[in-house]
């Protein structure tokens, strides 16, 4: 199975983390693909969102996902965690100034939203992956001696671990 995935970042249109969702799911249905939002401070790089999308796409193509939704499958592993109520803490709330938009399509008969319809969910900035240190520590469970083991610069890829331990918590 070929995947292709773009992650965009930006601003989100609406501050209504509702009208938000609606437009995603709007999104996904006109084009028959997999769209996810994430709150971009938790997105350590393109890498980490990469890894986790074939990760999930792979559990559910194999039959081995949680979740019942490709894009939410998607949110659990860029968590790194099993559970779903755990992996929302990686959602989109009305606090989020920045978000990560994931489109994924597992076909090549899907067509991509054109910028029009993008604009709708996110103000796109060209700024690139800006995660936010403290939070990444927190969320990803991440301890001051496992960081001071690896350093400051593998943070990338202790997320990365936690990505692909997902499957292991069984």
């Amino acid at each position: 199975m070929m995947n292709e995935i773009r992650l965009l970042l930006g601003k989100p249109a609406t501050k209504e983390r509702g009208r938000l969702i609606k437009a995603i799911k709007d999104l996904q249905s006109r084009h028959g693909l997999i769209a996810q939002a994430l709150d971009a401070r938790l997105v350590v790089s393109e890498r980490h969102i990469h890894f986790a999308v074939h990760k999930a796409l792979s559990a559910f193509s194999d039959g081995r996902n949680i979740a019942n939704d490709a894009a939410m499958e998607i949110m659990r592993y860029a968590s790194g965690e099993r559970q779903i109520e755990r992996a929302l803490v990686m959602g989109v709330s009305d606090q989020t100034r920045r978000i990560a938009l994931i489109l994924a399509k597992t076909d090549g008969k899907t067509s991509w939203p054109d910028d029009r319809e993008i604009c709708q969910i996110i103000e796109v900035d060209g700024c690139g992956c800006s995660s936010d240190p403290g939070a990444v520590k927190d969320i990803f469970h991440i301890s001051s001696q496992e960081l001071e083991a690896a350093g400051e610069e593998r943070i990338e890829d202790l997320v990365i671990e936690r990505v692909a331990l997902v499957e292991t918590y069984r």
